[in-house]
């Protein structure tokens, strides 16, 4: 077998298994096979990323034929069940879990993989599942109105079934029974020392002034916290802990704080809010819950909370602690990030394709089914995981590959003239792997070539009009010379087998991409206007979903390779 046809044959290998071929794992094969090989491996590595180029730009019928013509047997991987640990002393029917978001913004994947995790524990145990927006600071992370309706809606389209929603913001006057008691068991006082003033003491392991306030005294103070007696950053209420404690963050923490600010669900209702410590601490008592899963950066909360439960005499849940996931493709991008962009005008809104969003995901024509299991394949242990959307786009590929028609897509397009064409003709072509659907295009004078494919080729060399006919370049003339209807063995594979289309078959097509303000504009067929709110693939291009399909045009939402 020649070098290139071995090389070949793992380069489709690999992309079959995982979606696009590995150069570092195309080479580690071809050295494994052919050891002497190594002391030229600079020279094979081009030759590898030739035979990537090539593979890459076939189309996914010529793809298979290259497959079957070099023998290439599929190995089918053993499906392995992803199964989530078992929950420490968890028993059928009595596990209670919470998925707690601050709605200041809408579902990403991050966020997504707390609401499929604990969904996916839940049902391993028949157990129950809250919503509870964690909505007690209006200013810092001051809720968005319309998120609590999209996590809700995110959660269903996701298949997460929760047993009842709460929302933390309507339940204040809970939280202040709770405070109060707290106050009279001289558990908690009102602190009136600036931060500075508080984290000199802090940092010394020394009490407060006002630690030894009395209980009549602390609840008189209360009174007038609630009664608009003081103003914001006058006075705290801080949990009595040990100022000894070797992290400083446990000592005598704040439960509530005056904030001078509206609130987007309960307006200007109160004015004295719990710290998410406080309210989450009491919810999880209220609600029954069993277990709970936070991120290894909240260890502390669980130190502060647990004095709450100790006063109180009550058995703190089960908790387990998990690493962060980054996703190289998005980097640091938090919710409130998100949202200073969105205003700045970086991105078009919430759903913007280039933004980690479960909305944009959606948008993009993703299926429910390849997020829950790319989010559960990263577990739940406590080392950070740093993960690509190559594996996300692996899995979706798995579902939309065999249903999505193909069309041809021409960006940045050129419009050439064919010279000595005999006759225009009627072409057909597969609409969908192995599905023996046609689609018809008519082959005409006059074609549009994708900009990058008309940039590439060479004088005088010979190209395949995909499925139409053979044609010879001439760039100087800006025209195509007609070589005959068959394909020429003088054609190169791969980039020189090309897609294109004619004026009465393509309408305009913008593609909105996966980057911040990343478009592409050319044209498309028509035969791609009966699909709108479908996924399809654009043949050598990528899989796109139809957003909006009219006579005037199709605007299409980039998906993944």
């Amino acid at each position: 077998m020649k070098l290139e046809d071995l090389i070949m044959k793992y380069v489709a290998t690999n992309a079959l298994r995982y979606g696009k071929p590995n150069e570092k794992a195309v080479m580690g094969k071809v050295i494994a096979e052919k050891p002497e090989l190594r002391k030229k491996a600079k020279e094979i590595l081009e030759i590898v990323r030739k035979c990537i180029e090539e593979f890459e730009a076939l189309s996914e019928e010529e793809k298979k034929a290259l497959v079957t013509s070099l023998a290439i047997e599929e190995k089918k991987e053993e499906k392995k069940e992803r199964k989530l640990p078992e929950l420490p002393n968890a028993e059928k029917g009595k596990v209670v879990m919470r998925f707690a978001p601050n709605p200041n913004g809408p579902p990403t994947l991050g966020s997504a993989r707390g609401m499929v995790v604990n969904d996916e524990y839940v049902k391993m145990y028949d157990g129950q599942l809250i919503l509870r927006f964690d909505d007690t600071d209006p200013r810092t992370k001051r809720p968005l109105l319309e998120a609590y309706d999209w996590y809700i809606e995110d959660a269903e389209w996701l298949n997460v079934k929760f047993d009842r929603v709460i929302y933390a913001s309507k339940r204040i006057p809970i939280y202040y029974d709770y405070i109060k008691e707290l106050l009279k068991m001289e558990k908690a006082y009102p602190c009136f020392c600036s931060r500075e003033e508080f984290k000199k003491y802090r940092d010394a392991g020394i009490e407060c002034p006002h630690r030894n306030t009395t209980a009549e005294e602390a609840l008189e103070v209360w009174e007038k916290m609630l009664s608009g007696e003081y103003k914001e950053g006058e006075v705290v209420i801080r949990i009595k802990t040990d100022m000894k404690h070797k992290d400083p963050a446990i000592r005598d923490w704040v439960a509530f704080r005056i904030i001078d600010c509206d609130h987007p669900l309960v307006g200007n209702e109160y004015r004295v809010y719990p710290t998410l410590d406080f309210e989450s601490a009491i919810e999880d008592h209220l609600q029954g819950v069993t277990h709970i899963i936070r991120g290894k950066d909240l260890i502390d909360s669980e130190r502060r909370q647990k004095y709450i439960y100790d006063y109180f005499g009550w058995e703190y849940p089960v908790t387990k602690h998990w690493g962060r996931v980054k996703i190289h493709e998005f980097g640091k991008l938090s919710t409130s990030e998100i949202r200073k962009k969105i205003e700045k005008g970086e991105y078009e809104g919430w759903d913007d394709p280039a933004l980690p969003t479960i909305r944009a995901f959606r948008r993009r024509g993703f299926r429910a089914e390849a997020i829950r299991k790319f989010l559960l394949s990263l577990g739940v242990g406590e080392n950070d995981v740093s993960v690509s959307l190559k594996n996300l786009y692996a899995e979706n590929r798995k579902l939309i590959d065999k249903e999505a028609n193909r069309y041809f897509f021409v960006w940045d397009a050129v419009e050439v003239k064919i010279d000595g064409l005999p006759e225009e003709v009627t072409v057909k072509i597969p609409t969908k792997p192995e599905s023996g659907e046609f689609r018809v295009l008519r082959g005409e004078k006059t074609v549009f070539l994708s900009g990058d494919d008309w940039e590439r080729f060479k004088d005088g060399e010979l190209v395949r009009l995909k499925d139409f006919c053979t044609v010879k370049v001439d760039k100087e003339n800006r025209v195509l010379e007609f070589v005959s209807w068959e394909m020429s063995n003088e054609v190169k594979k791969g980039k020189n087998i090309v897609h294109w289309l004619s004026w009465s078959d393509s309408v305009v097509c913008v593609v909105i991409g996966d980057k911040p303000r990343l478009k592409w504009g050319g044209f498309a067929e028509k035969n791609a206007l009966k699909d709108a709110g479908k996924v399809v693939q654009f043949e050598r291009f990528a899989f796109c979903r139809i957003e909006f399909a009219s006579d005037e045009g199709i605007r299409a939402i980039y998906t993944h390779p």
